[in-house]
């Protein structure tokens, strides 16, 4: 596995890539690749959300669960697409909230979410590749080990971020935050099987604007283009 890690995300992580767990995970992407699986997203594109927000530059925090595995979807980055591609459900249900919630948000043309990441919101799946077609196929192959210590360093070594925790998986992840030091909001996930359950209406964006304004901090500008 070639890795290419912004600076700071590297200084935390890199004894992570010495660690058996991740020498097992290596082994099992190399062996999707010698039997000719196609892998999302490209392998420049795996540590994408590290690389566009580094580990002190961190103001916000969305924990999404898998890659897209659909083609030319997937970019490293948890809920966005690629450009030229159809924005997917749960991304519209989030176009929805912001344009209920941030005074003159206007729907966006794409799916793409790098303008966030280069603000500070650290866009993080849990597992961050997947075969192509099957959902799900490359989770508790040592991901989940990674990007929970990535958490956890966040946690324990900043403060103030603002974590975003939609939907019961996500959830799962408070266990590793110190709610003592940053802010943990819930809502429900913004799929159209439960974004009337809690997402709609959770006024999350606004929210973590005025969080960080208390704080000192510039607001997140949420209008993608």
């Amino acid at each position: 596995m070639s890795v290419q890690l912004e600076p700071s995300w590297k200084e935390e992580l890199q004894d992570e890539f010495e660690k058996p767990y991740m020498k097992t995970l290596k082994a099992f992407l190399q062996e999707e690749k010698a039997t000719g699986q196609t892998v999302y997203p490209p392998g420049n594109l795996i540590f994408n959300a590290f690389n566009h927000t580094p580990f002190d530059k961190v103001k916000v925090v969305i924990i999404g669960q898998d890659p897209y595995h659909g083609k030319n979807q997937a970019h490293g980055l948890s809920f966005s697409v690629q450009k030229g591609v159809t924005i997917p459900p749960s991304l519209r249900s989030i176009y929805k909230e912001l344009q209920d919630d941030i005074p003159g948000f206007t729907y966006p043309p794409h799916g793409e979410l790098t303008k966030w990441a280069d603000q500070g919101v650290l866009l993080l799946n849990a597992t961050l590749t997947v075969r192509a077609g099957q959902p799900a196929s490359h989770q508790k192959k040592g991901w989940e080990e990674f990007t929970d210590n990535a958490i956890q360093r966040l946690s324990a070594k900043r403060e103030g971020i603002i974590f975003l925790l939609w939907g019961k998986f996500a959830q799962s992840k408070a266990l590793l935050i110190d709610s003592a030091r940053h802010t943990v909001l819930k809502a429900a996930h913004p799929s159209p099987y439960s974004a009337n359950d809690g997402f709609f209406g959770c006024k999350h964006f606004s929210k973590t604007n005025a969080i960080l304004e208390e704080n000192g901090k510039t607001g997140i500008d949420w209008q993608i283009v």
